[in-house]
């Protein structure tokens, strides 16, 4: 069920729309920001305030690589695996940083302090390779820089 406040939220953002499904984004990420992720049922809560399936709603939030559809770890990276940083040699970023944490992508460490995502492009291919962690965009990359950049999230 969705709370008073999420409810309150997404309301006034549909009045910012001509018609409620525009909202659908809006609410994911209300919902996600409230929770840290987007459960089934709070799918079905969203469909039903905005008038759209069930289906419609978990479309949307599938489709978006930093829309969670299950629980993450209080800090999220998400590893471009582009063509660019592909040949730019993300494989070896990914390697050092799956060893060190002991998850692959897809997996959350034990302690919930991280979760390892692949996303399909940053943006950013002429500085790759790229990743986040949470909202913080880190390009160039080597694995000499991944420790100190881990440091930084508890």
């Amino acid at each position: 069920m969705l709370s008073e406040k999420e409810r309150e939220e997404i309301l006034e953002e549909t009045k910012l729309y001509p018609f409620p499904k525009a909202a659908c984004i809006d609410a994911l990420k209300i919902v996600q920001h409230h929770r840290g992720w987007i459960s089934d049922e709070a799918i079905a809560d969203i469909a039903s305030e905005l008038s759209m399936s069930k289906d419609e709603v978990d479309g949307v939030a599938s489709f978006y690589t930093r829309l969670y559809r299950k629980p993450v770890g209080r800090n999220v990276i998400l590893i471009c695996d582009s063509v660019s940083c592909m040949i730019m040699g993300y494989e070896s970023i990914y390697d050092y940083i799956s060893k060190k944490l002991g998850i692959k992508f897809g997996e959350t460490t034990s302690d919930g302090r991280f979760t390892l995502i692949p996303n399909t492009c940053l943006g950013d291919c002429d500085h790759a390779p790229a990743l986040m962690i949470n909202n913080d965009h880190y390009n160039n990359l080597s694995i000499e820089k991944i420790d100190s950049m881990l440091e930084k999230y508890q």
